[in-house]
This record gives structure tokens, C-alpha cells and sequence, in this order.
């Protein structure tokens, strides 16, 4: 089943709940594939590798907000952007831990032989085309970094 239609029967489910937290996260994510539709200009699906893309760049923009109305004490604020994170992630790949992450990289810059910070971009490049949609880039490039000097 493609995302499209996951998140049109969840925002059903939303709807028949009145569930606005969620309702409004749902909304985000339609709207975010449709833009992503009409932005290459053609009638086909956008990949599943975009779709993960989308939905954690929006993950990524809910926590920056959350961050920054938690750090202004508007609490009123942070926690609906923490509630959408926690649905937009239900259509997310499984995250993998730092220890299975580190063990990827590790095994990345045995294969290359790379060694010291200048063969960070190969390693780097390596490793986001290896995990994908399971690790954040601020994760691997640390561990990156970390297994390299």
C-alpha cells in the first residue's frame, strides 16, 4: 500500500476520533507529497526512498520547533509539535541504534580503507546511500567522524 493511502484511511481514523494533533500532522504529510508530485512535474508516484526523504524532513523541521518554543518556555506550543513527530514517525522506517549504525561505518571504512578526517565525504556518501532512511545524517556523520580520528 503506498503512503498516499496509508495516510488518507489514517486521517479517516483521525477524523472519525477527532484527533486534530494528528488530523494536522496527516494534513502536513499529504501536502508535502503533493508538492513533492507537482515539483518534478510528472504524473507518477515519487519513490519510496523520497517519501522517507519528506517525512523525515519533516520530522527534522517538528523538533526544531519544538526545541526552540521549548527553549521560550511555551510548552503550549511544544507539545503538538511533539505529538505530530510521534505520528509522522509511525510512517517512518525503523531507526537503527548508534551500535548498528557504528558497526555499518565501521565495516564502510574497512571496505574503502579509509583513514583520517579527509576521507570523511567518501565514507560519508558510502554510508547515507547504505542506511538509507534507518540513521540521521547528524548521527552518521558523527560516528563518521568519531571512527575516523
Amino acid at each position: 500500500m503506498s503512503l498516499s493511502v496509508q495516510i488518507m484511511d489514517e486521517m479517516k481514523t483521525a477524523m472519525r476520533a477527532k484527533d486534530t494533533v494528528a488530523l494536522e500532522a496527516l494534513r502536513a504529510i499529504k501536502s508535502e507529497i503533493l508538492l513533492a508530485q507537482t515539483a518534478t512535474g510528472s504524473k507518477e508516484e515519487i519513490t519510496e526512498d523520497d517519501e522517507v526523504k519528506l517525512l523525515q524532513r519533516l520530522v527534522k523541521t517538528r523538533k526544531e520547533s519544538a526545541r526552540i518554543f521549548t527553549e521560550q518556555n511555551r510548552l503550549d506550543l511544544a507539545e503538538p509539535e511533539l505529538a505530530q513527530i510521534a505520528v509522522i514517525e509511525k510512517f517512518l522506517p525503523a531507526q537503527l541504534s548508534e551500535a548498528e549504525v557504528e558497526a555499518v561505518i565501521a565495516k564502510i571504512i574497512a571496505e574503502t580503507g579509509a583513514s583520517g578526517i579527509a576521507s570523511m565525504g567518501k565514507v560519508m556518501g558510502l554510508a547515507a546511500a547504505q542506511l538509507g532512511g534507518t540513521a540521521e545524517g547528524k548521527t552518521i556523520s558523527t560516528i563518521v567522524k568519531k571512527l575516523l580520528t
